[in-house]
């Protein structure tokens, strides 16, 4: 297997007397998606905040392509990411929005791809401002801006939240082509299944510890299901009876 893209080793994360995560060490790979799930609390987005460095661990270290994440945040140009809810600057338009980034991103024409723009109807709604759009159209900014430097590392919060479902699938597919040449793909979701046949890999946290991570494959085996949403149950169950932690 290829070296990982992404290492956390001994992370953990304290917010005064809480513990977000506790001893994380896990490792993602080149050319794989892994959906991040568990219930709210469980410390999906502190895992996500640590890896964009928008919060530092309290205790252990987290690396993007062997080199650990400092005060330096030139690493995360190789990152693509698509919030649950974007915060954008409401006097803009559409178009304006995405000039800005392509300014800050410092992207060429060779380095941009802006397939989703077409694909997701948003050319024909460039010179709207962004404070005027519904919640589902600025999903589909959000997925526009995460997509279009081509990262290495994709990282996706509830990607399909307020899309129709023509949309999702587009979004989605466009997840499966980062995971294709290479890249690494991490998704939460609650809705797992939309996001269940892109995964390879699911990572289940709880009260901020790494309960497993697992191939699909193998979770839908050791259940004999065919969904995730009711393999999993079976397979929490098993790991509670057994006091077993992958």
């Amino acid at each position: 297997m290829a070296e990982p893209r992404i290492t956390f080793t001994d992370v953990g994360k304290r917010y005064g007397k809480l513990w977000a995560l506790r001893n994380l060490n896990v490792a993602f790979h080149p050319g794989e998606v892994v959906m991040i799930i568990g219930p709210n609390g469980s410390g999906k987005t502190t895992l996500i905040k640590g890896l964009l460095g928008l919060v530092r661990p309290t205790t252990g270290s987290i690396a993007v392509n062997g080199t650990v994440i400092g005060t330096d945040p030139a690493y995360r140009q190789a990152i693509g990411y698509m919030p649950q809810i974007s915060q954008f600057p409401a006097a803009l338009t559409i178009g304006q929005l995405l000039d800005m980034m392509r300014d800050i991103r410092e992207l060429d024409d060779a380095s941009i791809d802006d397939r989703l723009i077409t694909d997701l109807g948003l050319d024909k709604q460039l010179d709207k401002r962004l404070n005027e759009l519904s919640g589902g159209t600025r999903q589909k900014v959000s997925a526009v801006l995460a997509f279009r430097s081509k990262p290495e590392i994709l990282v996706m919060d509830e990607p399909t939240a307020g899309l129709d479902p023509v949309s999702a699938s587009k979004v989605l597919g466009r997840a499966a082509e980062v995971r294709e040449r290479g890249g690494t793909v991490l998704v939460t979701s609650h809705l797992m299944e939309e996001v269940e046949t892109l995964a390879d890999r699911i990572a289940y946290l709880e009260d901020g510890h790494l309960r497993f991570i697992l191939p699909m494959s193998e979770i839908l085996e050791s259940t004999g299901q065919q969904r995730l949403a009711k393999a999993l149950p079976e397979l929490l169950v098993r790991k509670v009876a057994t006091g077993a932690n992958a």
